[in-house]
């Protein structure tokens, strides 16, 4: 393994001495090591992350003057990362009442919503970096990283009760196949498969698009599905279409949920959630207060859209920028594509037409701009307590990969309510 080192000065019951941290070049993986093992002490998954926790901590320092114990080093540290990691504004419920794990986590959509029904989640994986650094600054945890590694499934605990998963949608290879546990070899699905096989939790909650419905023609639902209720044994009633804004937020999102549960709970009927016949509209999560001026729409860029739009309605399509009226009900957000264009709003707040990067034209007179990060945020139904640590490009990206965390939550409490009504 390769280190780089830095020698930094500190003092100790006022004496002074060196430190040399040594800094790994898989920091992310020991962070999420320590910070897991931080998060788990006293309870029986502290375990499994310990012995490599307690290692990453104490070869951070080498002492060369006035040495002191390392284990004098090693509490000092423990301590102020214990205060680090539950100074967040969503550290773990206090009286808990089950366990999860949380993968493919993003920025923590499913974690928010289960803590709320009292869970607590003792392992997280996420690759995408700048999604771990707001994964960090809301719960106090790094995510492992890649888990198709088995460096990372190894430090996946035993004995918590519901697996969640917004795995991403990929074909299988199954023609002329059965379409079970195998075929699904090569894709993230069978990482998932794999650690419920091993793990064997109570329930599992899995989140997807709505076109995992009819991907490859309907063959990829069909060959999870059959994985998971023949090759797994979980009773897995037929999925479902939730769309947020039957959950109290203002967008028009659709993903497919799946849920399962384990021969052991005894589930053999499930309802997913009502409709809460809540009505929202934009207005509700709109900007008390005028945005800045970046977020304003150029005369230029704003006649460019309006061109693109002409075109396609010439050709009898209906593809264009949309504006987002204040009684109106946001468009699913994503992160990629016309994902902002099609949810531009109108704001007649704007006083000061002063750009505020270098743009080409003028500040639209209109107001039409760009909802903001904390807008995408509300959408999906993020408390504004929540951190935003990352500029807005990723912050995009990340509010648009998330999970709705009001459709999320209700779904997951009637999951919750199944397993205990067996036990």
């Amino acid at each position: 393994m390769n280190f780089k080192e830095k020698i930094s000065i500190n003092e100790f019951d006022g004496k002074k001495f060196k430190v040399r941290l040594i800094e790994a070049v898989d920091v992310n993986q020991k962070k999420a090591v320590i910070t897991h093992y931080l998060h788990n002490l006293n309870n029986q998954s502290e375990k499994v992350f310990k012995k490599d926790a307690l290692k990453f901590i104490k070869e951070h320092a080498k002492y060369y003057e006035n040495e002191l114990p390392v284990t004098i080093f090693a509490e000092n540290a423990l301590q102020e990362l214990l205060f680090e990691i539950n100074n967040v504004p969503f550290p773990t419920p206090e009286n808990y009442t089950f366990k999860f794990i949380d993968l493919f986590a993003g920025i923590g959509g499913f974690r928010i919503a289960l803590q709320n029904l009292g869970g607590k989640c003792i392992f997280t994986s996420e690759w995408d970096k700048e999604a771990q650094k707001t994964y960090l600054a809301n719960f106090g945890e790094v995510p492992f990283g890649d888990i198709t590694n088995e460096e990372t499934k190894k430090f996946i605990p035993g004995g918590f009760e519901v697996l969640c998963a917004g795995f991403p949608c990929q074909a299988f290879s199954i023609a002329g196949k059965r379409g079970g546990f195998e075929d699904t070899r090569g894709t993230l699905f069978f990482d998932v498969a794999e650690i419920i096989k091993r793990k064997q939790p109570k329930a599992i909650f899995l989140e997807n698009v709505k076109g995992l419905r009819n991907h490859d023609k309907g063959k990829t639902l069909e060959t999870i599905l059959n994985v998971l209720r023949n090759d797994l044994g979980y009773y897995v009633p037929e999925p479902q279409i939730i769309n947020a804004k039957d959950f109290g937020v203002p967008q028009n999102r659709e993903r497919i949920f799946i849920v399962g549960f384990h021969k052991s709970t005894q589930v053999s009927n499930f309802e997913y959630p009502n409709p809460i016949n809540k009505k929202v509209m934009f207005a509700d999560i709109k900007e008390k207060k005028v945005p800045p001026t970046k977020f304003f729409l150029s005369t230029q860029y704003l006649q460019t859209l309006q061109n693109h739009k002409a075109r396609h309605e010439s050709k009898g399509n209906g593809f264009g920028f949309e504006i987002i009226s204040d009684n109106g009900i946001a468009n699913a957000v994503v992160c990629g594509g016309m994902g902002r264009e099609r949810n531009l709003v109108v704001d007649h707040r704007i006083t000061d037409f002063t750009p505020t990067t270098h743009i080409k034209g003028q500040v639209n007179r209109e107001g039409i701009r760009k909802m903001t990060p904390r807008e995408w945020a509300r959408l999906q139904g993020f408390p504004d307590n929540f951190l935003i640590p990352v500029a807005d490009a990723s912050a995009y990206k990340q509010f648009g990969n998330s999970v709705a965390v009001p459709a999320i939550q209700a779904t997951a409490e009637q999951v919750i309510k199944a397993i205990n009504k067996h036990q």
